[in-house]
């Protein structure tokens, strides 16, 4: 079989699969009467792939009774799994973007390219996936960023000196005295010498090389592999970039070399040629996207866009020092809040999680309470950094529609309070003017309130 199983990331607990289902399709080696040995021997087999995507199985039932179920987390991916018989392959364990829709990665490109943030799939060494190319990332999302990346370098000048050969009538720069005596015996060529040249030009080498992987990139994104909302996203920056390339003859190449000259643009640009490049030999191991870092900077796109409606500031990844005589290894160097947003009388230390807790708000688990219970430590520890009389600490989530709640801690010995709101935002571009309208009007609402707090006291 192709795949295991597929379960989108953020699945608190999966459908459960039967001990008895899976010997029979995967491993029926397995004695019938022992399938929580075999189910345990199947996780220990396979625990390097788990942790790389960390999912974490769970065994219920005894005896013929016993299931499996599996708890996803922020990562999307591919991996390969073994069987805990004769541990051979038996498919893929597949966990796809958390969207509504056929072609998944859609939303996913919108916002990669609101945020133009190059966060690319990593890969490790393992074996080959069973479904090959049926669930590797889509061509078209690297074809995407290095179109993205070729659009910023064509915005800067890239010259470099190209060596010509030129037939000038005085002997000035290096001869090439070879070529010269094979012709100088005709009384015409006495003084037609062939001397090799370094020009300044656009049009070297390297230019033509890009061009050669941007072709490879245009014919994926007009192709009817990719979704219709991202060619036609597309279509007006391949046909500008076609243009700005016209006099570029593609030139063939395997890998781009990177030179210690290039500018940072330029290096970028190559990193990326380099993995359309390569793609071929890499797309059939295990993979992984960290949509942890997609959502934080999408959630800090919009408390910066926040904070040009209604007039404020927004740090993005402040870094709070610690001052010690002496640090032990365990210590913490600094705290780094995703994101810190200020206006004259209010301040908001913002986390970004990408887990599941607005998908499951009636689940009771552990790990559901235990997750929360450490973000919201995270936040009003941050929150003492502020010197203002009320607290207040941002946590957002992702969720299936705009949702924002507010919870208010005091303490009674000394009236000193928090406020923590907790924010739903879907992982959709569309969604961002109504979030900022909403969260424009609970913030609103809270400065009131303070102010109306502090009037009291």
């Amino acid at each position: 079989m192709d795949v295991f199983c597929e379960i989108p990331c953020l699945t608190e607990r999966s459908p459960t699969f039967s001990a008895l289902d899976l010997r029979k399709k995967f491993f029926p080696g397995a004695h019938k009467n022992f399938l929580a040995e075999a189910l345990q021997k199947f996780i220990t087999y396979n625990r390097a792939s788990f942790d790389f995507l960390e999912i974490t199985p769970t065994i219920t039932g005894s005896d013929q009774g016993t299931s499996i179920a599996f708890r996803t987390s922020r990562y999307v991916g591919a991996v390969p799994l073994r069987a805990p018989d004769y541990g051979k392959q038996i498919g893929d364990f597949v966990v796809p973007p958390r969207f509504v829709g056929r072609d998944r990665f859609v939303d996913y490109i919108e916002i990669l390219d609101l945020l133009g943030n190059e966060i690319s799939p990593e890969v490790v060494d393992s074996l080959s996936l069973a479904s090959g190319r049926n669930f590797r990332p889509p061509f078209y999302l690297e074809a995407a960023k290095f179109i993205r990346s070729l659009e910023l370098m064509l915005r800067h000048p890239w010259r470099k000196f190209d060596t010509v050969e030129v037939v000038l009538n005085e002997p000035s720069g290096q001869v090439n005295w070879r070529k010269y005596i094979q012709h100088e015996n005709k009384a015409e060529n006495k003084l037609r010498f062939p001397v090799r040249k370094n020009v300044l030009s656009e049009l070297h080498r390297e230019y033509g090389q890009l061009r050669f992987v941007f072709d490879i990139c245009n014919k994926e994104l007009s192709s009817p592999n990719t979704p219709q909302r991202v060619r036609t996203a597309f279509r007006s920056r391949l046909s500008f970039i076609e243009n700005r390339l016209y006099l570029h003859k593609p030139v063939p190449v395997e890998a781009m070399a990177r030179r210690a000259a290039d500018s940072i643009v330029v290096r970028e640009c190559k990193v990326q040629a380099n993995r359309v490049l390569r793609r071929e030999f890499i797309d059939s191991t295990a993979w992984r996207v960290d949509f942890n870092d997609v959502f934080e900077k999408f959630v800090q796109y919009i408390f910066r866009e926040l904070a040009h409606s209604i007039g404020g500031k927004l740090w993005a990844n402040p870094r709070i020092q610690t001052r010690t005589s002496h640090y032990y290894a365990w210590e913490l160097r600094q705290l780094e809040p995703d994101a810190v947003f200020q206006t004259d009388d209010l301040i908001a230390f913002v986390d970004a999680k990408y887990k599941s807790h607005l998908y499951n708000k009636f689940e009771t688990t552990e790990l559901l309470k235990e997750d929360f219970r450490r973000d919201l430590h995270q936040v009003l520890a941050y929150t003492s950094f502020t010197t203002t009389g009320e607290k207040l600490g941002i946590i957002c989530y992702p969720s299936n529609e705009i949702e924002i709640k507010t919870t208010r801690f005091k303490n009674a010995l000394n009236d000193a309070s928090n406020r923590v709101v907790i924010v739903g935002i879907p992982l959709k571009r569309s969604v961002i003017p109504d979030a900022i309208r909403q969260i424009a009007s609970k913030i609103d609402w809270l400065r009131t309130a303070s102010k109306a707090i502090a009037e009291s006291i």
